[in-house]
């Protein structure tokens, strides 16, 4: 990991650390709209990454074409996050708990995948993937307190924001080939 992705990721962490401790600060109906802002913004970021990725380098790549489809896709969730303003709250609970039950899921099959084949750091991957579908399933339980379910989701904003400035100060390895 270079200066510059260090210092980004320590940023970013900070930043949503920020975010959680105003959510569980003040968990009002102002902060859906502004979850939708973060979620729809954060989307459509990567989404264009991934698209300008492809056609500036990934198209010479073996399975390039995946990450222009990748990137398409993510946009269009940030476009469909951005259009939920108007839709009652219980919808955009449910859209947070697919997120945070899909990235929990994705995060434990890649930690049992390091495991299998590299030695590497594979239980903090294991334990945030438990965590975040942990707090999808506690969501999940609470739908019908909303301002309880913002509380879990600014919880789970927290501990994301913890694991990514962790492993900005996690010692890399480099490997040399000569």
């Amino acid at each position: 990991m270079t200066l510059f992705q260090r210092v980004r990721g320590l940023f970013i962490g900070l930043v949503m650390m920020a975010v959680a401790i105003a959510f569980l600060a003040n968990p009002d109906d102002d902060a859906y709209l502004f979850v939708i802002a973060i979620l729809t913004l954060g989307l459509a970021f990567k989404g264009l990454k991934d698209i300008i990725f492809y056609f500036t380098m990934a198209r010479h790549m073996i399975g390039g074409k995946m990450i222009l489809v990748q990137g398409v896709i993510i946009l269009d969730f940030a476009l469909l996050t951005g259009s939920l303003s108007d839709v009652p709250k219980v919808y955009i609970l449910l859209y947070l708990i697919v997120i945070h039950a899909f990235s929990g899921v994705i995060e434990v099959l890649r930690a049992m995948e390091a495991r299998r084949t590299v030695s590497g750091p594979w239980k903090m991957k294991f334990s945030h993937g438990m965590i975040n579908f942990l707090l999808a399933i506690s969501c999940l339980v609470f739908i019908r307190h909303t301002q309880t379910a913002l509380i879990i989701y600014s919880i789970g904003l927290l501990y994301s924001s913890l694991v990514r400035i962790a492993s900005v100060f996690r010692r890399t390895t480099f490997i040399l080939i000569k």
